[in-house]
């Protein structure tokens, strides 16, 4: 078992072990006191786990009201919120009651978002099921939705009370889905850390998984803390996410995350080379690693369509948008440039 502490206000612990769904509520009675537990899931997650959790819970003296809401980006909506709030109010959940969400990406979002603006804020639990939300998404306290106009562009910040990643929950991914948290993680070896990013180099993410989640989350810990608002330094995140999300835009969300950011990183890596923004040649290195792992290394659709996405995208700001470049592996900056460069830099970055 592996713990790390995530020192934001309030602070929350992440556990990182084998056969934590089994013993959840028990983990849970430790932090707080028997209440109602709405646990919110997909329709894919719900017949692997959801009895599982629930009889956990229970036998720990917590009640608990299941939500199931349909599998797949295309849920990430308002009308999925809506439901959701509508849910809890008619269970009659209060501020001393908690929100689980048991699943990945989109289920983490779609909860978290809920339980932020419920009653203007209540709790909830990260019970992440995917590599990519144990990686990544269920820590730091980010939650949105999509929006007509583009991914991710309502959401709320509210930090979990606690997350449990049950390790065993990988083994039962499709080779596409462990693939899209591949991607997350590659990322964050790309931005902090030239040994992690040799792991995945080496074929070793599917040998240690649980090493891999764990250095990715301290990662991220460490940002949270110093940016929770991402103001500054948590922008480093979003390393390929500007042409990834331009990418699932264009493809109506065909294109699942971890993929479109896959893609994304390797734009962003060509284009730093050919721009000279990179202190040595990485894109080659980068595309290998992603093509290891079952990752694209680029997109069929137009840098003219990807650019009119991203000028669409939340980092913009006024008449700038910032990208996260890639210096070297390890080292990444950010760049600010005017909305109209962005096409050139994908341009230069482009590989259909």
């Amino acid at each position: 078992m592996q713990t790390i502490h995530v020192r934001t206000v309030p602070e929350y612990s992440v556990t990182i072990a084998p056969g934590l769904l089994g013993c959840c509520g028990q983990a849970l009675r430790e932090i707080m006191s028997p209440c109602r537990m709405a646990v919110v899931t997909d329709g894919a997650v719900a017949p692997l786990y959801l009895e599982t959790v629930r009889e956990s819970l229970e036998s720990a003296g917590f009640a608990v009201s299941p939500y199931i809401f349909p599998a797949g980006e295309g849920s990430k909506n308002l009308t999925t919120l809506a439901n959701i709030l509508e849910f809890l109010a008619e269970r009659r959940l209060t501020r001393t009651d908690c929100v689980i969400a048991l699943g990945g990406g989109v289920t983490g979002d779609m909860a978290g978002f809920a339980a932020a603006v419920y009653l203007r804020g209540i709790r909830y639990v990260q019970l992440p099921t995917t590599l990519l939300a144990a990686v990544d998404s269920s820590v730091g306290g980010k939650t949105a939705i999509d929006l007509a106009a583009g991914k991710n562009l309502a959401g709320a910040f509210l930090q979990p009370a606690a997350v449990l990643c049950d390790t065993d929950c990988l083994a039962t991914l499709p080779k596409d889905v462990f693939a899209d948290g591949a991607a997350e993680a590659i990322k964050t070896g790309v931005l902090c850390d030239e040994s992690l990013f040799a792991l995945f180099e080496s074929g070793a993410l599917a040998a240690e998984p649980a090493e891999v989640i764990a250095r990715c989350v301290g990662y991220k810990a460490g940002v949270v803390e110093r940016d929770e608002k991402e103001q500054g330094e948590r922008k480093l995140l979003n390393l390929g996410h500007t042409v990834g999300h331009a990418i699932e835009k264009c493809s109506g969300y065909a294109v699942p995350h971890g993929h479109a950011v896959a893609a994304g990183l390797a734009v962003i890596a060509r284009a730093a080379e050919a721009l000279g923004w990179a202190e040595e040649p990485i894109a080659g290195r980068i595309a290998a690693c992603l093509a290891q792992n079952g990752l694209p290394t680029g997109t069929d659709f137009p840098p003219e369509a990807l650019a009119e996405a991203a000028s669409a995208d939340k980092k913009r700001a006024g008449g700038d948008i910032t990208l996260v470049v890639p210096r070297r592996i390890g080292l990444c900056e950010l760049k600010t440039i005017p909305v109209p460069e962005l096409l050139n830099v994908i341009r230069a970055g482009w590989e259909g």
